[in-house]
């Protein structure tokens, strides 16, 4: 894997890890649960910002900082947004229209209280730890993967033992009469001339 993938990789993982647990300690601190197409779509659109701040190389405070900024966008943008929650009752039928009443003015940004801030210190604290040694983790066990199939590889035997040539087995008939209903007329012989 090039470093520009394992940096991709790694942006991936920070950005969906912190906007899922984002969205979990959000809802822990007392706000509403977000919309889970929200979070599908936060955590996509942030792994580009987040490979910008991640690096080439690992390191923790970058990690943390990315971990802190992805938190940081997706409370924003569920504040901005006017705390979509995808828990609306859909009306009987189906319906084909768009209530732009809806899209009307938003209501204005409430200030994170000393719960929901404390909830989303902890959410990044836990983010930062799980994906610094989620990583190392993923590493140790590709490792032990190959080391696992590099000791299987050598173990194996060089030459395999041949299988013995196939032989044809001939079966007498066991009855006359069986032999003698057996017709033995094939095609006209061609006269020759």
């Amino acid at each position: 894997m090039t470093t520009r993938q394992l940096r991709l990789v790694r942006a991936a993982a920070v950005s969906s890890v912190a906007t899922l647990i984002a969205a979990v300690s959000h809802t822990l601190g007392g706000g509403s649960a977000p919309h889970p197409l929200l979070i599908l779509a936060m955590s996509t659109l942030l792994t580009p910002l987040c490979a910008l701040l991640v690096g080439v190389r690992p390191s923790r405070p970058r990690v943390a900082a990315t971990v802190l900024f992805a938190q940081a966008a997706f409370h924003l943008l569920f504040q901005v947004l006017g705390s979509p929650t995808g828990s609306a009752a859909v009306g009987a039928g189906h319906s084909h229209h768009v209530a732009l009443d809806a899209l009307g003015a938003l209501p204005p940004v409430a200030a994170a209280d000393t719960t929901m801030l404390f909830a989303h210190i902890v959410a990044a604290a836990i983010t930062t730890l799980l994906i610094w040694h989620g990583e190392a983790l993923l590493r140790g066990i590709a490792r032990w993967f190959q080391t696992l199939l590099l000791r299987a590889f050598l173990s194996a035997p060089a030459e395999h033992r041949r299988p013995d040539s196939l032989r044809s087995l001939l079966l007498r008939p066991s009855d006359a009469a069986v032999s003698a209903a057996v017709s033995r007329r094939g095609p006209p012989v061609l006269v020759r001339g």
